[in-house]
């Protein structure tokens, strides 16, 4: 469990500098010199109670024999993974793959500054671990029934697929297929709360990123520079 002790923000990166001005991003047309993206500000997080939802038979299942650790918090927003990763939780590591799943609990951000954040920590990563492939979730659907807060995070992944691709190593991965049913639902069966997993939803989310991780992990040296390319 992590112990850390809130403080102020460390860091405040501005929209130029984590979209290049050249891409099509209303973003950065919009947003002046001076102004930061509230979603792309390094704050810690304490972490109170955890997030044992995946160490669970799918984890053991799936992701241990792989030697895969989870640095979750419950809780976690783009800005908590920020302070995290520029404050010791890349020292001294050497993954061949990263997996991030953050942003449907920004809920004071829009979707461009959730969008931002993400991209803020795909390239931070890329950037500390230049050998690691880095695999980014798309956010899920929330609700019961259709809502702004689900629009959002379809905007974000929107945003996620057009400017992800611009950085060598990460891949977008969209695990959210067969949550919403024709009529608009989301059922208790996959989130007990329209928000939280249950073990079925986390089996469903699961069984697509193990088998990309695999396919990763199976590449050679000579396929995986060509994959990068």
């Amino acid at each position: 469990m992590h112990n850390i002790r809130a403080v102020q923000p460390l860091c405040a990166r501005k929209y130029s500098g984590y979209i290049d001005k050249n891409w099509p991003s209303p973003v950065a047309s919009r947003m002046s010199g001076d102004e930061m993206n509230p979603a792309a500000v390094a704050q810690a997080v304490e972490d109170i109670q955890g997030d044992d939802r995946w160490m669970s038979q799918i984890w053991r299942e799936l992701f241990s024999p792989l030697h895969a650790l989870n640095f979750g918090i419950g809780g976690d927003t783009t800005c908590n993974v920020l302070w995290r990763l520029q404050n010791g939780e890349l020292d001294n590591i050497g993954p061949k793959v990263t997996v991030v799943w953050v942003g449907t609990n920004n809920h004071e951000h829009s979707a461009e500054q959730v969008a931002g954040g993400i991209l803020a920590i795909a390239q931070l990563l890329t950037s500390r671990l230049p050998k690691t492939k880095v695999v980014i979730l798309g956010l899920l659907a929330r609700g019961e029934r259709p809502n702004l807060l689900r629009e959002k995070n379809v905007a974000v992944n929107g945003f996620l697929r057009s400017w992800l691709p611009r950085l060598g190593q990460t891949q977008f991965l969209d695990v959210g297929a067969g949550f919403v049913h024709s009529d608009g639902t989301i059922s208790t069966r996959d989130m007990f709360d329209f928000l939280h997993l249950t073990a079925a939803g986390y089996r469903a989310i699961a069984k697509p990123l193990s088998d990309l991780l695999l396919q990763i992990l199976e590449e050679t040296p000579e396929e995986k520079r060509a994959s990068l390319v």
